[in-house]
């Protein structure tokens, strides 16, 4: 009988526009619609890694929220910032207590995660890291949040994806805010 031990999932979880924007044309992400409903905490419990690119890990990684946010908030970027933090970028960093830093051999290294004891793994983002691990065949999970919203402009979700992927979806959920949440798996044909 043999023992077989599941590897950890890279989840991409985000909030997606209704026309494919993760952030408007400033960087703004003000249309995002957070409420208890959508089990967001139950997410972060189910993680204990989060993957980030340079420029948000900058903007997010070590965000805290004003002194007046509501205790939810509050709750959730303590809960964000007790994972472990990756953060892959194309020029070294000076060291930083807060993060491990990756520059090079990104399949290895993600696979030696995956490989290691845990729970699952959040790919954060930006857009150009999610490009790189959906091209490199990274990521496991798609959990996307699509809100009732449409910007016009922006950054969009996928940009520059080098092949098709064909998904399966796996779950829906949708929500009175109007968000429906998408989650796929690689159709493994």
């Amino acid at each position: 009988m043999t023992n077989e031990v599941e590897n950890r999932k890279v989840i991409l979880d985000l909030a997606v526009t209704l026309d494919g924007f993760i952030e408007g044309e400033n960087g703004e992400v003000d249309w995002c619609i957070m409420d208890s409903e959508m089990g967001f905490i139950n997410f972060l419990n189910q993680i204990d890694t989060i993957l980030y690119g340079r420029k948000s890990y900058d903007l997010w990684g070590q965000f805290a929220p004003a002194n007046d946010a509501s205790d939810a908030e509050k709750e959730m970027w303590e809960l964000v910032h007790s994972k472990e933090k990756y953060v892959f970028s194309r020029t070294p960093k000076e060291y930083d207590n807060e993060a491990i830093f990756i520059n090079e051999n990104i399949p290895e290294e993600v696979n030696k995660l995956k490989n290691a004891p845990g729970k699952d793994i959040w790919l954060y983002g930006g857009a150009s890291l999610i490009t790189t691990f959906i091209d490199l065949g990274l990521v496991d999970e798609f959990r996307l949040s699509v809100h009732p919203v449409i910007l016009g402009e922006g950054r969009p979700l996928f940009i520059d994806i080098k092949q098709r992927l064909n998904l399966r979806l796996v779950n829906t959920k949708t929500y009175s805010s109007g968000v429906v949440q998408l989650i796929y798996h690689l159709n493994q044909d």
